[in-house]
């Protein structure tokens, strides 16, 4: 990056030296100077922004420029024809019109070099498809909910985190709040943005585009990974699904932590710690580390004890997975409180439950 920035400030001097050597517009040395270097910063910016540009848009811009360009000629020739009498009116007027074919098709053009299939020209713009595919779209949901950055911290995720300026400012209401619950949500996913952003391992871009038709956020996050053939990280679930219907590929972090709890089959033995009475007969409630519930028939009179039970089935839901086991006081071992039972993890929901219980008795 550092010798991208002398090469900038050597480009501008030079263009500051010519004006000062050549005087154009009979200007004096000393504003003529001042003329080539504000060019060159003009140039120097314009390149800034073209280098955010996919080469999609480039493409697009060009051809859409050159053809209205081509168009404007056209329409010169015509009104060459039309006026015999050349004069500065006319002259204006082609001048115009130059213009402003060019900047059209400058501006459609870019905006519809998104359609085009550089993949399938193969060669130099095989990997251009390849490369987009390697950015990801954090959707607030996810950032809120602060797993990201733990997985990001594992190297699991590549490529390039893409951040909506539209998802910074749902983000930023959302800290703005007067409910003092979602205020604290909406500041611990800016706290978890910086933790993001200074990390090295990955890129982190935030992107301006927007999409003032649509006033979904979660529709607006399908129409930008649309067009950039990336993906959207989400904990979401219904927006996993519209996304899905869309043809857009979605990254569920639920299912990620899901697809990682530990597997177990019934007929295996399992050390747990009951917590509660369940709301059948006689059953009891555990909870592993993970948070996936532990519901244990003839358990009901071990409350607060940690017993190794057999597994009997495992059900996957929506929501997660449930254990189903089963205690027998003839061939499980109960153990003391001290023996290491499986507590609530810190943060889960059954936490204070767990310690209340434990007052309680």
């Amino acid at each position: 990056m550092d010798s991208v920035l002398i090469i900038r400030a050597i480009f501008v001097l030079i263009l500051g030296s010519a004006a000062w050597y050549l005087q154009p517009f009979q200007l004096a040395s000393p504003f003529a100077a001042g003329l080539g270097v504000a060019v060159g910063v003009c140039i120097v910016a314009f390149e800034v922004q073209v280098r955010k540009v996919t080469l999609k848009r480039l493409i697009g811009a060009a051809v859409g420029s050159l053809l209205g360009i081509v168009g404007a000629y056209v329409i010169s020739l015509v009104l060459g024809h039309a006026i015999p009498n050349a004069s500065t009116t006319l002259s204006f007027i082609e001048l115009t019109i130059l213009l402003w074919m060019a900047y059209i098709g400058l501006l459609v053009g870019s905006s519809k070099g998104e359609m085009l299939n550089l993949g399938a020209l193969g060669g130099l713009f095989g990997g251009e498809t390849a490369i987009g595919q390697t950015f990801k779209i954090l959707d607030t949901s996810v950032i809120i909910d602060g797993r990201i950055a733990d997985l990001v911290e594992t190297g699991f995720l590549d490529g390039t985190l893409v951040i909506p300026q539209f998802v910074l400012r749902e983000l930023q209401l959302v800290a703005d709040s007067a409910d003092s619950l979602k205020r604290n949500r909406g500041r611990r996913g800016l706290d978890v943005l910086q933790r993001v952003q200074k990390m090295s391992q990955l890129n982190v871009q935030i992107l301006e585009d927007d999409f003032p038709h649509v006033n979904e956020v979660d529709m607006k996050l399908i129409e930008l990974a649309k067009v950039y053939g990336c993906k959207i990280v989400t904990n979401d679930f219904n927006l996993n699904k519209v996304a899905q219907l869309h043809g857009v590929q979605v990254l569920n972090i639920n299912e990620l932590a899901n697809a990682l709890k530990p597997v177990v089959l019934p007929g295996e033995t399992m050390r747990v710690f009951i917590l509660k009475e369940g709301k059948e007969y006689n059953q009891g409630v555990a909870y592993l580390d993970d948070g996936t519930m532990v519901v244990v028939d003839n358990a009901k009179k071990v409350i607060s004890r940690t017993i190794d039970i057999t597994v009997t089935s495992v059900l996957q839901t929506t929501a997660g997975k449930m254990i189903f086991g089963r205690f027998d006081d003839r061939m499980h071992t109960v153990h003391d409180k001290g023996h290491g039972p499986v507590r609530e993890p810190a943060g889960s929901p059954h936490a204070a439950e767990a310690r209340t219980t434990g007052a309680a008795g």
